[in-house]
Parts: C-alpha cells; sequence; structure tokens
C-alpha cells in the first residue's frame, strides 16, 4: 500500500464553517476514503434572531471562525499540513465564500499544496462513500435551505447531470417559511419534524405542486404549498378556531416529502438506475427518509442516506469530492480562481 495522500476540505457557502480532512490511497482510486477530521463551527443561532441567514452575519462569522476551525481539524488529524486543499467554490452566499477561498489559497501558497475549488452540491453527493463505500450509476436527490435538485450521477469525477430543480422555493426554504408562520423559529425543520410526529399526515389535503401530467417531469415548486398552509392558518384564525398545529406541520411535512419521493423514483425508473442517494440538510427530516425507504423498497431500489450529520454542510464533504476530483486526473485549480456563486452543479470543478 503506497502513501495514503491527505486532502483537507473548506466549506463556507452558508452557514457553517467546515473543515474537513481525509485520506485517499493513489494506489487504489476506487478504494475507500478514510475519515480524519471532521470540524465544524456554525453561526446559526446569531441568524435565529432574524429568522434566516443573513449573508453579512454569516460571512463575519466565517472569518471568525475559519482558523480556531482549521487548528482543531489539524489537531484531530494528528497532522501538521494536508497534501492537497479542495475548498467550496459555489454556489452559494458570495460573501461567505470569498472567506473560504481566501483561506483555502492562503493555506495553499503557505503550505506550497495544490488546490482544488470543488462544487458544493457535488459534495453532498460525495461524503456518502465515506459509509457506503464506491457509488454505482445513480440518482441523488439533493435537499436543503437552499437547494433542491434531482441529479444523475455516473461518476463523481465526471460532470453530475442536472434533471430537475425547484422553480421558486427550495423545499428547506419552505419548511422555514411554514415553521415562521407556525411560530416555531427558525431553523424550522428540526421544528416541525418533530411537531408532526404527534399529527396526522392525513387531515389536511395540502397540494402537491407540479404534478400534473403537463409539468416538468423532475421540477419541482414548494411556494403554492407554503401558500396554502397560510391560507388553512389564516382561515381557522378567522372563524375563531384553534390551529391544528400538529396535523398542519405533518401534512405540510407528508406533502413536501411525497412529492419528492416520488420524482427521485420516477427518474430511477426512467434511466434504469438501482441506487437512489439523498444528501443535504433537509434529508435528515424523519418522513423524507422513512417515506424514500418505503418507496425504494417497493421497487427494489438501493437508498443510501448519509448519518445526519454528513448531510448538512460541511468540511469532510468536500474534502471527500477533492479526493474523488483528483483521482478522476483533474488538474489543480489556478490560485487566481474565483468564487462562483451561481455556479451550475454540472460543474464538478475549476
Amino acid at each position: 500500500m503506497s502513501e495514503p495522500l491527505i486532502v483537507m476540505g473548506i466549506e463556507s457557502s452558508c452557514d457553517e464553517t467546515g473543515v474537513g480532512i481525509v485520506a485517499w490511497d493513489p494506489a487504489a482510486p476506487d478504494g475507500p476514503v478514510r475519515l480524519l477530521a471532521d470540524e465544524v463551527a456554525s453561526s446559526v443561532a446569531e441568524h435565529a434572531r432574524y429568522g434566516g441567514v443573513v449573508p453579512e452575519v454569516a460571512s463575519r462569522a466565517h472569518l471568525e471562525a475559519m482558523v480556531p476551525t482549521m487548528r482543531r481539524a489539524l489537531a484531530a488529524a494528528g497532522i501538521e499540513k494536508p497534501d492537497a486543499i479542495a475548498v467550496t467554490i459555489g454556489p452559494g452566499l458570495a460573501g461567505a465564500l470569498l472567506v473560504g477561498v481566501a483561506a483555502a489559497k492562503a493555506y495553499a501558497l503557505a503550505w506550497d499544496v495544490p488546490l482544488y475549488a470543488v462544487n458544493h452540491l457535488g459534495g453532498h453527493v460525495a461524503v456518502d462513500t465515506l459509509e457506503h463505500g464506491p457509488m454505482p450509476p445513480c440518482i441523488a436527490l439533493l435537499v436543503s435551505g437552499g437547494h433542491t435538485h434531482l441529479l444523475r450521477v455516473s461518476d463523481l469525477g465526471e460532470p453530475i447531470e442536472e434533471l430537475g430543480t425547484t422553480v421558486d422555493d427550495a423545499a428547506g426554504e419552505a419548511f422555514d417559511k411554514v415553521a415562521r408562520l407556525l411560530g416555531l423559529g427558525y431553523p424550522g425543520g428540526p421544528a416541525i419534524d418533530r411537531l408532526a410526529d404527534g399529527g396526522d399526515l392525513a387531515a389536511i389535503a395540502f397540494p402537491r405542486g407540479m404534478t400534473g401530467p403537463r409539468d416538468a417531469r423532475y421540477d419541482f415548486s414548494f411556494s403554492g404549498l407554503k401558500t396554502a398552509v397560510a391560507r388553512y392558518v389564516e382561515g381557522c384564525e378567522r372563524r375563531g378556531e384553534p390551529v391544528p398545529m400538529a396535523d398542519v406541520a405533518a401534512s405540510f411535512q407528508e406533502a413536501v416529502a411525497d412529492v419528492l419521493t416520488m420524482k427521485a423514483i420516477r427518474a430511477c425508473r426512467d434511466f434504469d438506475v438501482s441506487t437512489l442517494v439523498l444528501g443535504g440538510g433537509a434529508t435528515a427530516n424523519s418522513r423524507i427518509r422513512s417515506l424514500a425507504q418505503e418507496r425504494c423498497d417497493a421497487e427494489g431500489i438501493t437508498l443510501r442516506v448519509p448519518k445526519p450529520r454528513l448531510c448538512t454542510d460541511n468540511g469532510v464533504m468536500i474534502a471527500t469530492l477533492g479526493a474523488h476530483v483528483i483521482a478522476g486526473g483533474a488538474p489543480p485549480s489556478p490560485l487566481t480562481v474565483a468564487t462562483d456563486p451561481g455556479m451550475s452543479v454540472q460543474i464538478s470543478a475549476y
């Protein structure tokens, strides 16, 4: 066995400052990627008072957290420096991305190691290999506060094909807005999941967006669902009736999970793919996971879902994607590479 290549990943696309370190054996490019360190500093508590992520606050938090998080990761991995650095270059918040990319460039220059500028969304797919090993051709469903994508993945070192995305609100964003409507605070996903546990998922017939015969086959829409919840709550209040909070949460959550998993299974069937991968922070939702498992079992499809900590934004997923990009023979990125807040999911690295 040859000396392992140590890859560090830096993630700062939103409100988590993540630094992860993995080891990969260049002599066995299809072999496992080993986790050495996973350090994350979250600024979610600072955003809670505003009911959502404030870009300026996120950027300042990254500036304050980057060096301490980097030092913790190096100590946890027991190394002085990595052999390569991968960094999220997009998509994400412009100011937040700039902090992570500037740090990665500085470290790459100081340590004289190559830099790989990679795609945040590809990282959410790649991180699954840490738990479940090499990834076969698959359909990936990415669900978070800022993204909802249905992807076709042939190989992690190759461009990813986007089959569909949301035409308005991301699913995680809809969770946050409905939680705010119900007075549950921010972030909304975990609060709705907990409240829904005591409700009836069939109590209220909320709409399933973009599921008609003429709608785009793999795209999503959650704005109408959010509006339907608001009108239902307003109707209860207008009539002087108590809002059945748990039933609203459960029925809303079911509507989101139903559409997400239905279209994901549809894509697996259409492209004759037998593996579905879930990624992104919102896939920590219990109903999305359980309904995906039920439908995969019924169709004979293997479901792969990383543990919840790896579903949310972290540096490990960027380090893991970096290892796969290196394994695919991609050249290092120049130190002049710029951030790309609107980066297409079809671009793996610059």
